[in-house]
């Protein structure tokens, strides 16, 4: 049985690579094709630990696989490559090496937003989200995030920032694009209330499903900014060349100290095996590696703890 399961390892290599959807038609080359430069195979080979494949729950020992979602591009963390079956990313290279670690194959499967993915998982359609995915009181209720980083919510604006946009603040009367049932959305809309009560014009929010059209928005012009992660604003920043640049940098923006990280279901016995295997990671080298090759060396936690979100009070 041991033998299989080592066998199992050794081909679960592959499973970072495996995925269903794809970005969007008008996204495509927002991301420039650079969505394939990640780890080595070398840098990501781990050990199999079957202390903590014998704590999976068993189906997922039964089956051979965990079932990974994921809402489409969030880069450099998670690319959907255009034939719809690749991801890569920071999160598909550490998907990698935790399916080594675990001994079962990761599969990646994109859903249609994140409140789709958060519902899934509750419902047991899918068995986590890599992620990473903000961690948030309100969605611990129903989840259990084990997070891996720390995140900043900033704006990518046209270069020149022409519409000033130095924090949160100055978002009364903009064109704001955000991702749809997210944290950046709740925190804008909570902005245009306010900029309403101040008798200034609102802000005229834009929601989108994905990264690359929400940017898209920006670099068209029909969008003064992009209100979102640091980690992937910096990446779409890159790629742009001199289209874009990062507005409100060291600015709270309507957050507390942010934290991200992968998702299970309530209480669900692999929050304790991925809280155990992203600590082995840590402590081998692994993330160090992963994280420094995609940028995101300011983005890194010394170690990884389950449901990190601040309380008020």
């Amino acid at each position: 049985m041991r033998r299989a399961i080592a066998a199992l390892s050794a081909a679960a290599l592959l499973a970072g690579t495996a995925a269903c959807g794809a970005n969007p038609p008008e996204a495509e080359g927002i991301l420039n094709g650079e969505s394939s430069q990640g780890v080595g195979a070398a840098d990501l080979r781990q050990t199999l630990d079957h202390g903590l494949h014998d704590r999976l729950p068993a189906k997922n020992k039964a089956s051979g696989t965990l079932v990974s979602a994921n809402n489409g591009s969030f880069p450099p963390y998670e690319i959907a490559g255009s034939d719809g079956r690749s991801l890569s990313g920071a999160s598909a290279d550490l998907s990698t090496a935790l399916s080594q670690l675990l001994g079962v194959k990761i599969e990646h499967v994109t859903v249609d937003g994140l409140p789709s993915l958060l519902t899934g998982i509750k419902a047991d359609r899918y068995d986590f989200a890599m992620g990473p995915v903000g961690d948030f009181p309100e969605r611990e209720s129903a989840n259990d995030f084990v997070d891996w980083v720390r995140e900043f919510v900033v704006f990518a604006v046209p270069k020149g920032n022409p519409k000033h946009i130095g924090s949160i603040a100055d978002t009364c009367g903009m064109k704001i694009s955000v991702m749809a049932g997210g944290s950046a959305e709740d925190v804008v809309k909570s902005q245009s209330a306010a900029c309403v009560q101040q008798g200034k014009p609102a802000v005229g929010v834009q929601s989108y499903k994905d990264q690359p059209t929400a940017i898209l928005a920006v670099r068209s012009h029909r969008a003064d900014g992009f209100f979102s992660s640091q980690a992937p604003l910096s990446y779409f920043v890159k790629q742009s060349g001199d289209d874009l640049e990062l507005a409100g940098t060291g600015k709270a923006n309507g957050f507390d100290d942010l934290y991200q990280g992968s998702v299970v279901a309530k209480d669900s016995p692999l929050r304790d095996v991925l809280l155990e295997g992203f600590r082995k990671l840590i402590e081998n080298g692994t993330y160090n590696k992963v994280m420094t090759k995609w940028g995101l060396t300011a983005n890194m936690l010394d170690k990884p703890g389950v449901n990190l979100a601040p309380r008020k009070g």
